[in-house]
């Protein structure tokens, strides 16, 4: 009996002297870095929402390069093949989930450049509407990228700190991995008129 109420004390001493150090705040924080996540996939199925009334407006022009629209919707493929659910919990699929987001974001890039050789496109509001959605949707991405990366900074620095890093791999608090500026996301692309349809080198 003595041994029972012993292994009980020990139990409610060691959950007290955990709460005491913080594991209440990582699970807060966990679940900021969950909520976040789930902003991003939000503003990401936003953007391929718009798609596929962007590639309709667009392939409705006469002699509309077909390339680049099949180029756009692989790169929308190949994102939707992709289970965002769990993505932040493994550095790998998330370097997979960003590597297939990037690839989509240069697609629509080099369609709004091919697009400048089409003045009908460019005076076609419906285009136009879809175009000023498109670019309020990236912004929003960037926005929420950051609030993410925010987020985990605080998430990470957390479970490495003294005491917390004792126990928080014990109970499951992983690092999380934060979304990294694109190469060559500094400088933005440029447009040559001498040779529309492509980018600047």
């Amino acid at each position: 009996m003595r041994k029972r109420i012993s292994i009980i004390v020990g139990a409610l001493a060691m959950m007290t002297l955990v709460q005491g150090c913080g594991y209440n705040r990582l699970v807060s924080l966990q679940q900021g870095v969950e909520k976040q996540w789930a902003q991003v996939q939000n503003v990401y199925q936003r953007r391929a929402d718009l798609i596929p009334n962007l590639v309709a407006t667009v392939s409705g022009a006469a002699n509309f390069e077909k390339s680049t629209l099949v180029e756009i919707t692989q790169a929308r493929a190949s994102v939707g093949k992709i289970d965002a659910s769990h993505v932040a919990d493994d550095p790998a699929k998330f370097a997979e989930f960003e590597k297939a987001q990037a690839g989509l974001s240069s697609a629509l890039s080099r369609l709004l450049v091919v697009v400048e050789r089409y003045p009908d496109l460019r005076a076609n509001q419906n285009f136009l509407e879809l175009q000023a959605q498109l670019e309020g949707t990236e912004n929003r991405i960037s926005v929420e990228r950051g609030r993410y990366n925010d987020v985990v900074q605080a998430y990470n620095t957390a479970i490495k700190s003294f005491p917390t890093m004792l126990y928080s791999g014990y109970f499951g608090f992983k690092e999380k991995p934060y979304f990294t500026a694109t190469t060559g996301a500094e400088t933005p692309p440029k447009v040559d008129f001498n040779a529309p349809g492509t980018l600047a080198k």
